[in-house]
C-alpha cells in the first residue's frame, strides 16, 4: 500500500485552493483526445479520493466531458484543477499542483493507444486502452 500524502494545491493566481486529505503518490497518464485537447498533451494526475476542500468553489467552471468525468477549472485564470468521477466522485488532480511533494511515481498509462509518435515515456507502466477503459467504465454504470 503507498503511503498517503496531506497536501494542498492552488490554481496560478490563487483563487482557488485544495486541501487534499489523501493523495496517492502512484499517479497516473492519460493519453486521451480529450485530455490532449484540454492541456496540450498528457494529463498527470493523481487520485485524490472523495476527502477533498475546496475554497473558492465560486470561482470553479466544470465541463462533463465524458460519460464517466466532468473537468473543473478556475474561471479566473484557466488553470486545469481536476476531473472527477462521476458515479464515485473521486477527485484526479494534476500532479503539477502538488508542489511540496517529492516522491511521485508513474504507475499507470490510459489510453496508450491514442498516445501519439511525437512522444514517449522510459517509465514501466501498465497501461490500458481505449477499449479497455470503455469496457470497464461500462460495467460501472
Amino acid at each position: 500500500m503507498p503511503t498517503l500524502i496531506k497536501n494542498e494545491a492552488s490554481c496560478l493566481c490563487g483563487s482557488v485552493k485544495i486541501n487534499v486529505a489523501n493523495v496517492n503518490p502512484k499517479f497516473t497518464v492519460c493519453h486521451c483526445d480529450a485530455c490532449r485537447n484540454w492541456g496540450g498533451g498528457p494529463s498527470f494526475s493523481v487520485q485524490c479520493g472523495t476527502e477533498v476542500n475546496i475554497k473558492g468553489a465560486e470561482n470553479i467552471k466544470e465541463y462533463n466531458s465524458s460519460f464517466w468525468a466532468s473537468r473543473g477549472f478556475c474561471s479566473t485564470c484557466g488553470t486545469h484543477l481536476f476531473y472527477r468521477l462521476n458515479q464515485s466522485g473521486g477527485y484526479n488532480i494534476p500532479v503539477g499542483l502538488f508542489s511540496k511533494v517529492n516522491d511521485f511515481v508513474m504507475t499507470m498509462q490510459y489510453f496508450s493507444d491514442q498516445r501519439p509518435d511525437y512522444y514517449c515515456f522510459s517509465n514501466q507502466t501498465e497501461e490500458m486502452t481505449r477499449a479497455e477503459i470503455k469496457s470497464y467504465f461500462s460495467s460501472k454504470v
